[in-house]
């Protein structure tokens, strides 16, 4: 599965349990590098989710982001096409 279909399945499913989110689009001058693809706010929580191919790698400035977000209180991972049935069940009751 491409990452442009992964992520809208993420978006989708968001969009379904009314969450509120927002898709990051890096790369003009005004915004910052690094950040996750989407920024959440599932059940009061911040999330940060980078969203890779079942293959993709991270960027270090990724991984820095990503550490920066979980030290400052809230949730950030990379989520895969592999994990999302179990990352549905770990943020949402079905």
């Amino acid at each position: 599965m491409r990452e442009s279909q992964f992520q809208k399945k993420v978006i989708d499913y968001l969009k379904s349990k009314n969450v509120w989110h927002v898709k990051y689009w890096a790369g003009s001058q005004f915004t910052k590098e690094g950040v996750p693809d989407i920024l959440a706010c599932i059940d009061g929580t911040f999330h940060g989710i980078e969203l890779k191919t079942d293959i993709g790698k991270p960027s270090k400035l990724q991984l820095f982001n990503i550490k920066k977000i979980k030290e400052s209180g809230g949730e950030a991972y990379i989520l895969r096409p592999r994990d999302f049935e179990e990352w549905k069940g770990e943020w949402f009751l079905e």
